[in-house]
């Protein structure tokens, strides 16, 4: 019987704190079948998206946006941490758990009008990809919407991130 994608997801419990299931994806990407079907169900999910460009941040969203660009032969644009890149950027601070953080990216990375799809590894509270939807914006880019592996939906990250539409190829009700 072939395993489905959940089946490749290591469930920590009480990490990094007492209650909380942690989602390990790292388990999906070292497994030469559950990173394919992991590339391919994503891929499948946005198959009618029309976009242009695809972003993702650093670094889980490198694993999974790269091949699926380089499947679909378009551009991967690299969003990074605060100090990473080496050109001109633009950069937005988001909030984080405990505090606040950065994300960059190449000033010339998108050109107006481009339609871009973001692509992570996981939506929880949306925060980070409401920052990269603020980038994109930035550079005149019109998001076409949210990839991501895994959605954890009892935080309401799709919520947030309305009106752009999110596609996540797994699922989990709780937080």
């Amino acid at each position: 019987m072939a395993k489905e994608l959940k089946d490749y997801v290591r469930t920590i419990p009480d990490f990094p704190k007492k209650g909380i299931l942690f989602r390990d994806i790292t388990t999906v990407a070292q497994d030469a079948d559950g990173l394919k079907l992991a590339i391919d169900t994503m891929q499948d999910l946005i198959k009618d998206v029309d976009f242009d460009v695809i972003v993702g941040a650093e670094s889980r969203g490198f694993i999974f946006g790269t091949p699926i660009a380089y499947n679909l032969h378009k551009p991967m644009v690299l969003i990074r941490k605060k100090g990473k890149l080496p050109w001109k950027t633009v950069s937005v601070d988001y909030a984080l758990e405990y505090g606040t953080a950065t994300l960059e990216m190449h000033q010339d990375a998108i050109k107006p009008g481009q339609k871009v799809l973001i692509v992570d590894d996981l939506m929880a509270t949306g925060g980070t990809a409401e920052a990269m939807i603020k980038l994109v914006e930035k550079c005149g880019g019109v998001v076409a919407g949210v990839l991501v592996l895994m959605e954890l939906k009892g935080l309401k990250g799709r919520e947030a991130l309305a009106p752009y539409p999110v596609y996540s190829a797994i699922q989990y009700e709780g937080n």
